[in-house]
């Protein structure tokens, strides 16, 4: 081999070897968000709100349908027992929602067989307790359920109250414990967040026009572990805890401020003046940025530099009230309430471009397979890819007549609730998607 041959060899393994690296530390990343959980995998399994590293992104080499459809890619079609907003979750071979029967005031967890769609349990918890209003495009099973590998962990609204259980995976409860109140006067809307878990607790957020907090539970006993007060204020969005400039921060939006606090003691670390009255969406980051986007009774969107330093990057008009957005490689890609969708530079907020598609949107959206998959909420599915130079839009499904919960990904699947109507009838549906 000659000298400069040899030399060319050197660079270009060098180059595989940081290519690896780079893809290793993303890896490692990823899987942070279950690292507590080691009977999780973050390949396999979509355990909690926005998936295994709660942002939305699905891990690993995956080839999930683009093209799908009521009759199109399915790998099976179940019919969801009462009416729930709450997303699928996916763990080892269950597929676990949240639901309501409404007329008879019941609250239930539901689990299927993730590679028939059989119906494997259903647990039945909270009776009666339904509040007098809601909002129509709430529920009574909006939150999603978090499972860290051994127990599930579920939230409703009953008897003006928040109520956990932990149940485990073949649906018997283990503990049930109240996790604070919840009896909203000022805007009767129902109850939405999700629980979070980091290391041993599940984080459950209580805030209305009363004694408002965010609490956390022992995952094993359901056991106080500590409660931080919040501002009295009514607002749906879901803490999440990212590793974001340098540490583990628990982030919420909502009551006009953006908030950090230490996931591990409840203890504040920042806030930020910013968003709106309310908000419903969970925040998203990239390096050291946060975004949160709101909501009641404005409209608002804001970067923040998560170091503590207070420091606004930008700002704008534009709103994601109830859906979250998806942050990647630097940029942020938001479907707004009017259906247009942007792709906006996280650094200065620069708007990239943006898309004429239609709303409105509830639904969260998801990465896989380098696709993203968004939905209105008329049940209109946008598939493009992340690109920051243009829109590319890659499919556009119709699946049934609603979408309101967010979508799961695990393996090659893709897994909807939906629902249709026909006759005067409502019927909710589970679908699993396969090449």
């Amino acid at each position: 081999m000659r000298a400069s041959s040899f030399h060319v060899w050197l660079v270009t393994l060098g180059l595989i070897s940081f290519a690896r690296l780079i893809s290793h530390d993303d890896a490692l990343a990823a899987d942070r968000g279950i690292a507590d959980f080691p009977k999780l995998s973050a390949e396999k399994d979509w355990p909690y709100w926005r998936g295994p590293s709660r942002n939305g992104i699905a891990t690993g080499a995956l080839s999930v349908p683009t093209e799908f459809g009521n009759d199109k890619n399915v790998t099976w079609k179940t019919p969801v027992p009462g009416r729930g907003h709450s997303s699928p979750i996916v763990v080892g071979n269950l597929v676990v929602l949240e639901t309501a029967d409404e007329q008879d005031k019941q609250h239930s967890v539901v689990a299927f067989d993730r590679s028939t769609g059989k119906q494997l349990w259903k647990t039945d918890l909270t009776k009666g307790g339904f509040p007098a209003k809601n909002h129509p495009k709430n529920t009574e099973a909006t939150p999603t359920v978090a499972c860290d590998g051994e127990r599930l962990f579920v939230t409703f609204f009953h008897a003006k109250t928040v109520v956990c259980t932990a149940l485990d995976l073949k649906g018997k409860k283990i503990w049930q414990e109240v996790v604070g109140p919840f009896n909203p006067q000022r805007y009767e809307y129902g109850y939405a967040p999700s629980p979070t878990l980091y290391r041993n607790s599940v984080i459950v957020a209580t805030e209305f026009d009363g004694t408002s907090a965010i609490t956390a539970l022992d995952r094993t006993t359901g056991k106080q572990l500590w409660k931080t007060p919040r501002r009295d204020n009514i607002t749906f969005s879901t803490p999440v805890v990212a590793h974001v400039a340098g540490k583990d921060q628990l982030l919420i939006s909502g009551a006009e401020k953006v908030t950090s606090y230490d996931p591990a003691n409840g203890k504040k670390l920042w806030d930020v003046d910013g968003t709106t009255h309310a908000t419903c969406g969970t925040m998203v980051w990239t390096d050291d940025i946060v975004v949160a986007s709101g909501g009641y009774p404005k409209a608002e969107t804001i970067a923040v530099k998560a170091d503590g330093s207070g420091k606004v990057l930008w700002k704008n008009q534009q709103k994601c009230y109830e859906q979250s957005m998806l942050a990647l490689d630097g940029f942020i890609y938001a479907l707004s309430d009017n259906g247009v969708m942007f792709c906006w530079r996280a650094s200065d907020g620069q708007e990239m471009w943006k898309q004429r598609l239609a709303g409105p949107v509830s639904s969260s959206p998801v990465l896989a397979g380098g696709h993203i998959y968004q939905a209105n909420e008329v049940g209109t599915w946008y598939v493009f890819k992340p690109n920051k130079e243009k829109f590319e839009l890659v499919a556009e499904n119709q699946l049934g007549d609603e979408a309101f919960p967010s979508p799961a990904v695990s393996g090659n699947q893709l897994f909807i609730r939906t629902a249709t109507r026909s006759g005067g009838k409502r019927q909710e549906w589970l679908y699993c998607f396969g090449k």
